[in-house]
């Protein structure tokens, strides 16, 4: 009796488009993240004697950024997991049967 696997094969192309999907996932955390603390910060005042000027302002953008690139991976189920396992099966299937 031959059965017929109902379950699909992973194919080369779909393993890289999955890698893919992951790649952006993480790098779309990462903007997220970054947008998250700039605006945080900007609710803080800084009208204070202890306002650093430029160079405040550029080192808490590289501070932000840092933050944001190291951040997310750290998340064990974060929004890029969830991309991921929201599009997913849309880049594993075929073309004709999306």
């Amino acid at each position: 009796m031959n059965r017929i696997d109902a379950t699909p094969r992973v194919t080369r192309a779909d393993t890289g488009q999955q890698s893919r999907l992951r790649q952006i996932a993480s790098r779309f955390e990462g903007v997220f993240v970054e947008q998250l603390f700039k605006a945080m910060r900007e609710t803080v005042p800084t009208d204070g004697a202890l306002d650093g000027g430029g160079g405040e302002d550029l080192f808490t953008s590289m501070l932000d950024q840092q933050v944001a690139d190291s951040a997310p991976a750290r998340w064990h189920r974060g929004l890029s997991s969830a991309i991921v396992k929201t599009f997913g099966p849309r880049v594993a299937s075929p073309p004709e049967a999306r």
